[in-house]
Parts: structure tokens; sequence; C-alpha cells
């Protein structure tokens, strides 16, 4: 079944998204946006009511993506390790654009038009109005569930115990976004994985089980890092080779 061609709203969400990670929030206007799909600046108003609508809209498509992009972590017989591969992840989705993540938390959007979204974790049980965020949220906790199932950390309430690993991470990577750690990813090393380490043993891990599934996260993720498709040989220049008899 063929999928049909994409109207005016979802051209003008995707041209969004992709200034957004390209060239930042202040590529982002009416008329930039409807030069990018062909179409004249009323197509923002039509579809949107304004700037603040569009904003709005490329916010809760991020979200959508980063969803995507953590369920791609899967399950396996450590649930702390996939606990933090789940936080590197996320990280992983901040450092590769740096200016998409900002505006979805409302703190690089433009004029900030973008509206307030949040409510209160710790009584509502999910971090936002904002449905999309709170499906891609609803992973920490199914995450800390599974360790507290494991014994690994102590029984308490999941959502405050994802909401201190969500401040963790969230932290983390806005300040490693501006500059703080570098940009060799040296932070992740030396700041981020001795915090989550006493994070855990403060839930009732033991230090040396941290380490070790701490180590496996950060193993996994260099080696996704590195391991680099081998090129082509490339052609040999010279003599053509003789024919064979």
């Amino acid at each position: 079944m063929s999928r049909s061609p994409a109207g005016p709203r979802e051209k003008l969400i995707e041209a969004g998204v992709r200034l957004l990670e390209e060239q930042g929030p202040e590529a982002l206007n009416a008329r930039r946006l409807a030069t990018e799909i062909g179409a004249s600046t009323m197509a923002v108003y039509t579809h949107f009511g304004g700037m603040a609508g569009l904003y709005e809209a490329l916010a809760r498509e991020a979200f959508v993506r980063f969803g995507r992009h953590l369920r791609r972590v899967p399950d396996t017989d450590d649930p702390v390790n996939d606990l933090l591969v789940l936080g590197l992840s996320y990280r992983e989705f901040a450092v590769a654009s740096p200016h998409r993540y900002r505006m979805m938390f409302g703190i690089a959007s433009p004029g900030n038009v973008l509206p307030s979204f949040g409510h209160d974790l710790t009584t509502e049980g999910t971090p936002t109005t904002m449905a999309e965020m709170n499906d891609a949220f609803a992973l920490l906790p199914r995450q800390v569930r599974r360790a507290m199932d494991a014994g690994r950390i102590r029984r308490d309430d999941p959502i405050a115990v994802a909401g201190q690993f969500w401040s963790m991470i969230h932290g983390y990577v806005l300040l490693e976004t501006i500059g703080v750690f570098g940009a060799e990813g040296r932070g992740v090393l030396h700041i981020l994985g001795p915090h989550v380490i006493n994070l855990l043993v403060g839930l009732g891990d033991e230090r040396e089980a941290a380490e070790l599934s701490a180590g496996r996260s950060l193993l996994a993720i260099e080696a996704a890092r590195t391991v680099t498709p081998k090129p082509e040989p490339a052609p040999r220049r010279g003599r053509r080779p003789r024919p064979a008899r």
C-alpha cells in the first residue's frame, strides 16, 4: 500500500525540524519555512494558527522521534545496564542536535513562544500535558521497575526514582551541549559515570554491581561509536591489468 503524499502541514513540520537541527531556532520563521516548501506564509497560519502553533507541532514531532530513538534500547538480563544504556541513548539524541533538544524543553524556543506544558510529576505521575513527551518518559520508570524487580535497587515510588535519573541525565546533557565537559565525551567517563554509580548505590545497589553494569553500558556505547564500516578499496591507478590468456 503506497503512502499518500505529504500535505502542506507535514511538509512544514519536516522543513521546520530540518532547519532546527541544521541551523537552530533562529532559522525558524514563517517566510523561511514557507519558502522551503514552495508556499506562501499564509500556509503557516492556515495549518497552525501562527508560529506558536508550529513551534508546538515541532516539539511534539521531536518527542515522537525521541521516543522512537529510546525504544531501540533492548532488554537484557541486566536491567540496571539497560537503565543506564537508556540514559546514554537519551544523551546521544541530545548531542546529535542540541538545538532540537533545547527547543523540546522550551529552553531555546524562538521568542519564547512555546507554550508551557509541564505539570507536577510528583502528583500527576507524568511530567507534562503533552502525550508525546509522556510516552517517551514512560520508558524510564519501566526500566526502574525492572531494576527493582531484580532486587538491584530498593522498592520505592518508581516515578520518583525515574525523576531522579531524569534530573541527573538532563542536567548533565544541558551542560555538555554548551561545552562544559568538552567535545570529546570525556565527561561521560569522568562525570556522568561516577554520578550514576553513586545514585545507584544510594538507591541500594552494591557498588561493585553498579560499577559492573555501568562499565557494560559505557563499553556498549563506545563500541557503537568507534565501529565504522570498512571503506571499499580504492581502485588502483596505473597500467590496466593484462587480460587473462
